[in-house]
């Protein structure tokens, strides 16, 4: 199976944003950061707190949503010329062939340790840090999401 894509940069900023809110250090720290101003805010009704330490702690839950939302995956996606190119892959039995205008790469299946499904792409991770994203709007008509979707869901295990 053979197929042709480019990536969109608001579906990308997207994709990167579900994989940075998906990863359990970052869950852990906005749980804690929500719980954090909660209690903040509680104790600043019932007059424990200064204002001051209120409006720090609204100040530090904004700045981290903000982090995680816009500035993050604005900066990766900014340093990664790969979401700039047009690439050609190929998927077969063996693995992935990875091409574009300076080079190829391929990747066996067994390199991936797990795959990841969300609206507009199938994330293909390597660990829990790199992965690669294909878009599943690619630009040839006959390809089928539900192939593709079966052909990784078969080779990689998660």
């Amino acid at each position: 199976m053979q197929i042709r894509f480019t990536y969109e940069k608001r579906q990308v900023i997207q994709a990167l944003r579900l994989h940075f809110i998906g990863r359990n250090e970052v869950r852990i720290l906005i749980i804690l950061v929500n719980v954090f101003a909660v209690i903040a805010a509680i104790l600043f009704y019932f007059q424990m707190v200064s204002p001051l330490a209120f409006l720090l702690s609204s100040l530090l839950w904004v700045f981290l949503m903000i982090s995680f939302w816009f500035i993050l995956p604005n900066s990766v996606y900014k340093k990664t010329s790969t979401f700039k190119d047009a690439f050609k892959m190929k998927l077969n039995n063996e693995g992935i062939i990875l091409e574009n205008p300076r080079g190829q790469v391929e990747w066996e299946w067994n390199r991936f340790s797990r795959m990841v499904e969300s609206p507009n792409f199938f994330h293909l991770y390597f660990d829990s840090k790199s992965f690669f994203l294909l878009p599943k709007n690619t630009t040839e008509e006959t390809t089928d999401i539900s192939n593709i979707r079966t052909l990784l869901k078969s080779k990689i295990q998660n």
